[in-house]
């Protein structure tokens, strides 16, 4: 196979249950990018889509040579296989989105533009978000949360549609914990950012695979991964009561030397008592999930299996031809 240009462009898309999305996708995506640059690349990654999301792209590798596949052992969930696309994507510049065509493939042009004045990443910020209200709703409590409980800020209407540069796709390659959001890693890696206003599209077919408790469970664990204050503020709420308590000691001291008040009794003892117990045990249950993080980590375990690959051998050749292309 002849060695193909590299790619100035890269566009990494997570599959799960995008099947009907697929072929569409790839219309959009080349017709909004060949007119800028003939040099770019899109990287299906199949996240174990129990539809047959992947015999998609494979029919659609086997007739465009710019496409990638990257087909995944079982599901690992959006982040791990948006790092599965990046370790294999080639481009100068690597664009990260979804597969159901709610963000619009034309935006792509704009995102670059916006990174050609200087910085490293533009995340597209969703304007009109064509989403149910309960899912706005709690992305919402997750912004208000995370920005409340870590240093790193983070904007509930940004998404993962964005582009970065090479330098960032390389040391994002650099850190492997499994604890994975894709947009709180790129924003803590510190490189110069902007976001741009997108449009937000309804879903071009099926239905979104995030339930409430998956987005709970990946809420939890970005929070987690990406700071240790709730580790503080649990310490600070343990003194807190511990204050409390002792100043209520001595205010009922005090009332029995000099008043001869007695002291409440058996109710205010058990009440007290469940209210520190069910304290302690949320506290051990948040220690709980950072040890939890720790053992996790500590089995070293690689971040995801591949079952098999399309044209990724020709694409990550290094090329020696023709300069790379730009986009206008």
């Amino acid at each position: 196979m002849p060695n193909q240009p590299r790619p100035h462009l890269s566009v990494v898309i997570p599959l799960f249950r995008c099947a009907a999305c697929v072929a569409e996708t790839h219309r959009q995506l080349c017709a909004a990018l060949e007119p800028h640059t003939p040099a770019f690349e899109i990287v299906f990654v199949n996240d174990a889509s129990p539809e047959n999301d992947w015999e998609i792209v494979a029919g659609l590798a086997a007739h465009d040579r710019r496409v990638k596949g990257v087909n995944l052992s079982r599901n690992f969930g959006q982040h791990f296989a948006i790092t599965a696309g990046l370790d294999v994507a080639d481009g100068d510049w690597v664009v990260v989105m979804d597969g159901d065509l709610q963000d619009s493939p034309a935006e792509i042009p704009n995102l670059y533009r916006k990174a050609q004045e200087g910085f490293d990443v533009v995340f597209a910020r969703r304007v009109n978000r064509q989403d149910p209200f309960q899912k706005v709703l709690y992305s919402r409590l997750f912004g208000w949360i995370y920005n409340a409980l870590s240093e790193t800020p983070h904007d509930p209407l940004a998404s993962n549609f964005s582009i970065c540069s090479r330098a960032v796709v390389e040391n994002y390659r650099r850190l492997r914990e499994r604890s994975r959001a894709f947009g709180l890693i790129v924003r803590w890696l510190g490189f110069r950012t902007a976001t741009i206003e997108t449009p937000h599209r309804p879903r071009f077919a099926g239905e979104s695979a995030y339930s409430f408790g998956k987005a709970l469970a990946l809420a939890v664990d970005a929070l987690v991964s990406q700071s240790s204050k709730p580790l503080r503020l649990s310490i600070k709420l343990g003194m807190f009561i511990a204050f409390c308590a002792a100043a209520y000691g001595c205010v009922l001291i005090l009332l029995k030397l000099f008043l001869g008040i007695p002291v409440a009794g058996w109710t205010t003892v058990v009440v007290s008592l469940y209210f520190v117990g069910g304290l302690i045990l949320a506290n051990l249950g948040v220690i709980g999930l950072y040890l939890g993080k720790l053992y996790d980590e500590s089995k070293n375990r690689p971040l995801y299996v591949v079952r098999e690959t399309l044209n990724i051998a020709a694409a990550a050749d290094p090329a020696s031809g023709p300069p790379r292309g730009k986009v206008e």
